[in-house]
């Protein structure tokens, strides 16, 4: 198994050293990644702080390993819902990549930018810089893409490969041939001018690895001498002088560890993510008044917005029970694993080598509507009780489905002073009407598809949710009952401007009411990308690094 090597830069630097940086990044994950490379790369020293372990688990860039990892309690914050109104009361694991490249080196590897209409729309929110002609060539700067593509729209010089998928199944086909039987267009490129359509997912995957952020980005940086990577060394707090944020103090090794600071002459950036950075916030004095007054953290900074506006999607899967063909279940199975082991370790095509979803399907829940708004990652597999990891005995296929723009808003709150405590997570799903009427609009949809002429002849059983489930109010308590996150949160430290209530960043990411302090992660994000959020977290990290180093649109302001 391949390792990136990341040099030197595991180590602190030693005692002769002055412990001082340029920049300290809180989070090597897909953000804190980016970040390390374009900003060493321009000569300033920079230390990077990763709660979790360096990336040597070889399930990690195995990618069927997915299946494995978003369980492990190595490699993931093992982070849990409180229980949702909208979901029957019911909580929900949250896993989040705790491990160099973070969520990037669990994730489902599917590579998803979203519509321009997006990012559009984050600009006429109040974020000058941030429309989608603007964001376009940092999403195109990041990418190496492999295959056919329009050059106006994807990047071909990039350090991060994105690939098409190499292993086909005839139930995938036949899915993509019932899509186009229903009227939904076939589109070869989901990421170019527009995302409607029916097709095969992008992929994070290379030559049958994946390539997460801390291969293609922090390997680079970890390489320079004015770079430092620490691993297991968790941030308790953001230390404050004077409103600025001036470094940053951490355990290493865990709560029974050492405590230890690291100072930043110019900025510390919070790159934690959607449940991390509104923590590290709370527990520094920075949010709600009342929410920290209730733990009895001193109030430092009163920023209402910070935890606030969570947002996930909820997807529901739709399952046959397939025959006539082997599926993944099949052949994955016993005796049949190790022929595609051996497919695997030879360079061939192999299941081992895929992300978790084949086929996508972008289109809309209601024909009245002017641009997609539900998503289906679909695959030619079930498993056994819905649960990811447990594959059914018999063949089987699966859509899931969920809203791209959800509207039901959440929070994060801290419940303790203590930094190892876990904070208080509701994403309440399902709790606004929009995407109440997306999801039925979607699970009618799968349905069609099921019993679309080129699909129908494979499919034996539909078994989740059963045929006799047939009103709205049964397929929506089948919903409520059966549906899941699809580990997609944003929105805790939103950007907007100062006086838009419950806006946490500026434009430029800067923390209002902070100096010396930047975030930049999915936590910034003002609303859901039509999309998995991987892609738009790159995009947003190789922006703000041409923000922070002054090479941007916008360097005449003060970066």
């Amino acid at each position: 198994m391949m390792v990136a090597n990341y040099g030197r830069a595991h180590t602190m630097p030693s005692a002769d050293d002055t412990g001082i940086f340029d920049y300290v990044i809180v989070g090597a994950g897909t953000a804190g990644c980016v970040l390390a490379d374009r900003i060493s790369e321009a000569g300033h020293s920079v230390c990077v702080l990763e709660a979790g372990p360096k990336d040597r688990n070889p399930l990690i860039h195995i990618p069927a390993g997915y299946i494995k990892n978003i369980y492990s309690k190595t490699l993931t914050w093992n982070f849990v819902s409180e229980p949702g109104p909208g979901v029957e009361g019911r909580s929900f694991s949250l896993p989040q990549g705790r491990v160099l490249g973070g969520s990037s080196s669990i994730n489902g590897l599917n590579y998803v930018r979203g519509q321009a209409a997006d990012y559009d729309n984050w600009a006429k929110a109040g974020n000058p810089g941030w429309s989608y002609d603007e964001v376009l060539p940092y999403f195109m700067r990041s990418e190496r893409r492999i295959g056919n593509a329009d050059g106006r729209y994807r990047g071909s010089a990039g350090p991060l490969p994105i690939t098409d998928l190499d292993w086909h199944h005839p139930i995938s086909d036949a899915l993509v041939a019932a899509a186009e039987s229903l009227g939904i267009p076939r589109n070869q490129d989901y990421n170019g001018e527009k995302q409607d359509g029916v097709g095969y997912f992008q992929r994070t995957i290379n030559r049958g690895l994946r390539v997460s952020a801390a291969r293609a980005f922090l390997s680079r940086a970890g390489k320079r001498p004015n770079v430092a990577i620490l691993t297991g060394c968790q941030t308790a707090a953001i230390l404050l002088e004077d409103m600025r944020a001036t470094g940053v103090r951490y355990f290493r090794g865990g709560a029974g560890g050492t405590v230890e600071t690291v100072k930043a002459r110019r900025e510390v950036i919070l790159s934690a993510g959607a449940i991390n950075t509104p923590k590290l916030l709370q527990l520094s004095g920075i949010g709600p008044a009342d929410l920290l007054r209730q733990v009895g953290i001193p109030v430092v900074h009163d920023l209402a917005g910070v935890g606030n506006n969570l947002r996930d999607h909820y997807a529901v899967r739709m399952v046959s029970k397939i025959r006539g063909v082997k599926t993944i279940n099949n052949l994955v199975q016993g005796p049949a694993l190790a022929v595609q082991v051996l497919r695997w370790l030879i360079g061939l095509p192999s299941p081992l080598a895929i992300s978790p979803s084949l086929v996508h399907i972008f289109w809309k829940s209601n024909p009245s509507l002017a641009r997609p708004d539900l998503e289906f990652a679909c695959a030619p597999a079930s498993f056994r009780e819905g649960v990811v990891g447990l594959l059914d005995k018999h063949p089987g296929l699966t859509l899931g489905v969920w809203q791209e723009r959800p509207e039901s808003l959440g929070y994060v709150h801290v419940a303790s002073r203590d930094p190892f405590a876990p904070p208080r997570i509701q994403p309440n799903y399902l709790t606004h009407e929009t995407d109440r009427a997306a999801l039925l609009g979607g699970m009618r949809l799968a349905r069609a598809l099921f019993r679309a002429g080129p699909l129908a002849p494979y499919v034996e059983a539909e078994t989740a949710p059963m045929p006799e489930l047939q009103t709205d109010d049964e397929l929506l308590d089948f919903a409520r009952r059966n549906g899941t996150t699809v580990y997609h949160m944003i929105g805790t430290a939103r950007m907007g401007p100062a006086d838009q209530p419950g806006s946490v960043v500026d434009h430029r990411l800067r923390l209002h009411g902070i100096d010396g302090l930047r975030v930049v992660d999915a936590s910034i994000m003002p609303s859901m990308p039509s999309a998995n959020t991987n892609a738009s977290t790159l995009m947003i990290a190789e922006k703000a690094a041409d923000m922070i180093l002054g090479c941007d649109a916008g360097s005449a302001e003060a970066a």
